[in-house]
C-alpha cells in the first residue's frame, strides 16, 4: 500500500492569516487535537518578526508547552538566522526554511532576494547538520507569483539544485498563491528528478482557485512523499494578494483513504477537531467532508455528522 505524508499546516499557516489573535491556549489545544487524531507531522509555529505577523509571536511559548515527542514531528518554519536561532533555543529538532522563487515577493515578504536567501539557506543547512535537527526547505511562489506573474520553470529548477546540493532532507515546492495545474505538478516531478534526484518532494498547495486537491492528487501519482494541509481548510499567506486556503486535511484524508493510500489519520477525529476549530474561530470552515460526512456512512448516523 501506498503511504503519503501529510504535514498539518494549521497551527501556523492556517491561523497566521486570521484576522482575530489566537490565543496561545486553543493554539495548545489545536495541536494536542491533531495529534490525538493521528498527526505526526506537523508545523506548530514560526520564527518571524512578531511585528509583522503578530499571530506568530508566541512560537517560543507554543513549543514550550508541547515538548517534543519521539512519535511526532514538529516543525518551527524560520525565514532568516534570527528565526534560526530563536528555534534552536526553543528545542526545535525541526526546521523549515522558506527560499522564493520570486525576486519580487522575496523583497516584500523576506527583505532579501532570492540569492541572499539562497546563502542563508546554505549557512543554516550546514548548522543544522551539526545539531543533528532535520533541515528542510520550501521553495515560495513556485508556480505564480503575485507580482511578476508566472514564474519560469528554469528558475525554480536551478533553485532546487542549488538546494539538493548544499544538502537537505526534503524540499517542498509552495503554490502561494493559488495558480498551479495539475500538468505543471506532474512536469516539475519530471525535471526534479533529474535537478535533484533522490531528494524527498512535498507539495504545498493552495486551494485559491478550487484545483488544491487535484493538485495533491497530481503530487501525489508523480511521486511526490509528502502533502501539506491545513485543518478546515484555513489559512494563506498575509503577503500575497487573495492567496486564502489551504487544502482541508479532512478532505484530503478522505481523498487518499478512498484511494487505498495509507496516512496514518482518523477521519472522524479530524472533523471533530475541524468542528472546534470552526467553533473557537467563529465562522465555518471551507472543508467540505464535516459537511458532508463519511462514505459509507454508519449506521444510524445522519448525514453530515459522525
Amino acid at each position: 500500500m501506498q503511504n503519503i505524508d501529510i504535514v498539518e499546516v494549521a497551527p501556523r499557516d492556517g491561523l497566521q492569516n486570521e484576522g482575530r489573535t489566537f490565543a496561545t491556549d486553543d493554539k495548545v489545544r489545536l495541536c494536542e487535537l491533531l495529534l490525538r487524531a493521528g498527526v505526526r507531522r506537523m508545523e506548530v509555529s514560526s520564527f518571524v518578526n512578531p511585528r509583522l505577523v503578530p499571530q506568530m509571536a508566541d512560537a517560543e511559548a507554543l513549543f514550550a508547552r508541547i515538548p517534543q515527542r519521539l512519535d511526532a514531528e514538529l516543525i518551527g518554519l524560520v525565514l532568516n538566522r534570527r528565526g534560526f536561532e530563536r528555534a534552536l533555543l526553543a528545542g526545535v529538532r525541526s526546521i523549515n526554511v522558506v527560499v522564493l522563487a520570486s525576486e519580487s515577493f522575496s523583497r516584500r515578504n523576506q527583505g532579501s532576494t532570492i540569492a541572499d536567501s539562497l546563502a542563508v539557506s546554505r549557512e543554516l543547512s550546514d548548522e543544522a547538520r551539526r545539531a543533528g535537527i532535520r533541515y528542510s526547505v520550501t521553495i515560495g511562489a513556485a508556480f505564480g507569483c503575485p507580482f511578476e506573474g508566472l514564474v519560469p520553470q528554469g528558475r525554480v529548477l536551478e533553485i532546487a539544485g542549488r538546494l539538493a546540493a548544499d544538502g537537505l532532507d526534503e524540499l517542498t515546492l509552495a503554490d502561494t498563491i493559488g495558480v498551479a495545474d495539475p500538468g505543471a505538478v506532474e512536469a516539475f516531478a519530471v525535471a526534479l528528478e533529474r535537478e535533484a534526484p533522490g531528494v524527498r518532494l512535498r507539495g504545498h498547495f493552495h486551494n485559491t482557485r478550487n484545483i488544491g486537491l487535484a493538485n495533491a492528487y497530481a503530487a501525489v501519482r508523480s511521486g511526490f512523499s509528502g502533502l501539506d494541509s491545513s485543518l478546515g481548510g484555513i489559512g494563506g499567506c498575509p503577503f500575497a494578494p487573495a492567496a486564502t486556503g489551504n487544502i482541508p486535511t479532512e478532505d484530503l484524508w478522505y481523498m487518499l483513504e478512498r484511494m487505498g493510500i495509507a496516512t496514518g489519520l482518523d477521519g472522524e477525529a479530524l472533523i471533530a477537531a475541524s468542528s472546534w476549530l470552526a467553533d473557537r474561530l467563529g465562522k465555518p470552515v471551507p472543508a467540505m467532508l464535516g459537511r458532508a460526512g463519511l462514505f459509507p456512512p454508519k449506521p444510524g448516523v445522519p448525514p453530515g455528522l459522525v
